[in-house]
């Protein structure tokens, strides 16, 4: 395998004796390079690692947040605490495999994930394979794969760290870790709650008041300044996890996560109803548990894995028909219970092959009904659905690296859901390194996949269609990456990557002649465009530290299908909510125990209808988002201390994520925390 020289600079920095000493002393060291091989099981994979200072800059920030300023993908947000979900390459969010330690998170109902609903401060590490790359973790992946994780941390005794979190609109967001380390034992619960009424003001462009004379004529028009009534929330998330480990290359972990959430839906722009007359809320409570055990040899490695989720999710709408007493118009309820199992292996063969092969099971039980619709012609049943289904996928992958600047790699994979066995699903990756001067390296895939429908789209009462076909593209990528020094105190990366990917049989729900929506296999899609990263290291001295990231990506998604009828307008037109540009940028300047963040995002306008009319309604505008953050850490001899100081919106934007959902304008949050020292 190539050697890639990665020059770790420690000259000049500053070594400290102990806390009691009244003179701190420097010592200058030499510098030392450190060689690092280029990982066999990387080979032509195209992925974005999240940074961990993104995950852990604020409590308040959920998995949605993150990725909209650590990534170049598209998250169509409702507002905080409200639906937020994740596409990209112009796909649809039930095209993005989510997995946590393994374990797959997409409803199988739904097939997509809610982001807002995983607070960052629960992930240790996140992980964004784009396209092909994703074949080897997941199947139905058409636009990649967002791989999240938990690790221990090295802790001899305990610890505990404990964050308060003061916002506005009377926001409360709290935070508590308990540590507990020892030589094989490591112990980790995390706690995290947060409330809001969330009952911000806005400008309502939805409306237009009038203004009248004494004649009753209308000599003027506003836009009113409205509240954002019934948006209050409350999430609650416990995660209690274990990691053991021994001598002999045999580690175990076990982690269990809670999940409680009481959400109002808040009322859209375009709605006059008095808020006080009806209720529309939503309630989940979900528990996940993962258990693991791997062995490590000199050549291999055996993984096993096994968990289980259960969700109960409540839909209540109910309003006052005038009466005084609240009618319940929606009772919906679902039970999600899942069983979930993997066992991996991994061979190395020397040090130019690499073969590994995963068999995942992933049984469903899903139960969905409205107890507030009764069937008609006077039964007393319940309209709903109640199914079972199984999920097998087996992938085995062979990498090989003939020279030092070439690899390959070729995955296989077959999946059986219910009673149908997919086609073969192959996925081919090679890399090139061009110059081992700045470690130059040219990749490229192709890959075909599948995705099946979910149980929603199969079985939902009215409009579940059983005839349903699956999701099946290819994808092609070609790209290059770079990694070095430009000077001894400045570290860059970069990479940019083409990716040109066809989706046959698109699943889209269309109204029908019956009064309901129906899923349909209707639309051929051409989604193609250009991604580009990159990121910037520099010590501009003892003290003094600066990082920039930044992210870039060009999505243009084309529905190339025929047209479902004479009217359809469709055809050749980008996909609704799929802006073309997105882009993010993270800065950071750190010195001495400070630390000043500018964080940055864009997205080019969104159609909302297929026909990608050019009405008022019919688009959303271009929208660029601006946060700064400024912390600072105290070193006591009793505790660490930190405080925390934000500004979200700082030029008071107004945009919309999602038509007729209003988004807050200028907003400030201010943390406060303490991590004692035993």
């Amino acid at each position: 395998m190539a050697a890639v020289v990665l020059i770790i600079s420690i000259a000049s920095l500053p070594a400290t004796l102990s806390a009691q000493e009244t003179t701190v002393r420097h010592y200058d060291i030499e510098t030392v390079d450190v060689l690092a091989d280029r990982p066999l099981r990387d080979i032509g994979v195209s992925k974005t690692t999240i940074d961990s200072l993104h995950l852990k800059r604020s409590i308040s920030l959920s998995m949605a947040d993150v990725l909209t300023f650590g990534s170049s993908i598209f998250v169509k947000s409702y507002g905080r605490a409200t639906l937020s979900t994740v596409s990209f390459r112009g796909t649809s969010p039930s095209h993005t495999a989510v997995t946590w330690n393994g374990m797959k998170l997409n409803s199988p109902m739904l097939g997509m994930v809610d982001f807002s609903m995983i607070p960052s401060y629960f992930v240790d590490s996140a992980e964004i394979l784009h396209g092909s790359s994703s074949v080897s973790h997941s199947a139905g992946a058409l636009g990649g794969a967002i791989l999240l994780g938990s690790a221990p941390t090295d802790v001899n005794g305990f610890k505990l760290s404990y964050t308060q979190g003061v916002g506005s609109f009377r926001t409360f967001d709290e935070y508590l870790r308990l540590l507990w380390g020892s030589k094989r034992w490591q112990l980790s619960t995390r706690i995290s709650v947060a409330s809001s009424p969330n009952d911000f003001k806005y400008t309502n462009r939805d409306k237009r008041l009038n203004i009248y004379d004494e004649d009753m004529n209308i000599v003027e028009q506003y836009y009113p300044e409205e509240r954002n009534e019934s948006g209050s929330y409350f999430d609650l998330n416990v995660l209690q996890e274990a990691w053991w480990h021994n001598d002999k290359g045999d580690k175990v972990s076990l982690g269990a996560w809670y999940v409680y959430s009481n959400r109002e839906l808040p009322l859209l722009t375009t709605d006059y109803a008095d808020d006080t007359k009806f209720d529309n809320r939503q309630q989940e409570h979900t528990l996940r548990a993962v258990a693991s055990w791997s062995h490590r040899g000199t050549s291999y490695m055996l993984n096993l894995s096994g968990g289980y989720t259960h969700t109960t999710q409540n839909y209540d709408y109910k309003r006052d028909p005038g009466s005084g007493i609240m009618t319940t118009m929606t009772a919906s309820e679902s039970h999600v219970n899942t069983i979930y199992g993997k066992a991996e292996v991994e061979y190395y063969v020397g040090d130019r092959w690499h073969f590994s092969g995963s068999l995942t099971a992933h049984q469903h039980f899903v139960q969905s009904r409205d107890r507030a619709i009764r069937l008609q012609q006077g039964g007393t049943g319940i309209v709903g659905y109640n199914q079972a289904r199984i999920e097998l996928s087996a992938a085995a992958t062979a990498r090989y690296r003939p020279c030092d600047r070439v690899g390959m790699s070729l995955t296989l994979r077959e999946e059986l859901v219910g009673r149908e066995l997919s086609p073969l699903v192959p996925a081919f990756m090679a890399d090139v390194q061009i110059s081992k001067r700045g470690n130059v390296v040219a990749k490229a895939s192709v890959s075909r996949n599948y995705r099946y429908p979910t149980l929603n789209d199969l079985y939902f009462m009215p409009g579940g269609n059983p005839n349903l076909r699956s999701e099946r593209g290819w994808t092609y990528d070609v790209g290059i990456s770079s990694e070095g020094r430009l000077f001894e105190q400045v570290k860059l990366r970069g990479s940019a990557t083409w990716f040109d990917s066809h989706i046959s049989d698109w699943i889209l729900w269309l109204p029908t002649t019956k009064g309901f929506f129906s899923p349909r296999n209707v639309k051929d899609v051409h989604s193609y465009g250009v991604e580009l990263k990159a990121n910037v290291d520099v010590r501009l001295g003892r003290q003094w530290a600066l990082r920039l990231d930044a992210n870039y990506s060009y999505t243009p998604s084309i529905n190339v299908g025929e047209p479902i009828s004479a009217a359809d307008r469709s055809v050749g037109k980008q996909l609704p909510y799929v802006p073309r540009h997105s882009a993010s940028l993270t800065g950071v300047v750190s010195w001495r125990g400070w630390a000043f963040s500018y964080m940055w995002c864009h997205y080019s306008e969104r159609y909302t209808m297929s026909s990608n009319d050019l009405s008022l309604t019919g688009r959303l505008p271009k929208y660029y988002m601006s946060n700064i953050s400024l912390e600072k850490s105290l070193q006591l001899r009793w505790a660490e201390l930190s405080f925390k100081g934000l500004v979200n919106n700082i030029f008071d934007e107004e945009y919309l994520s999602v038509l007729s959902r209003p988004m807050p304008g200028i907003n400030f949050e201010l943390f406060v925390g303490i991590t004692p020292k035993w």
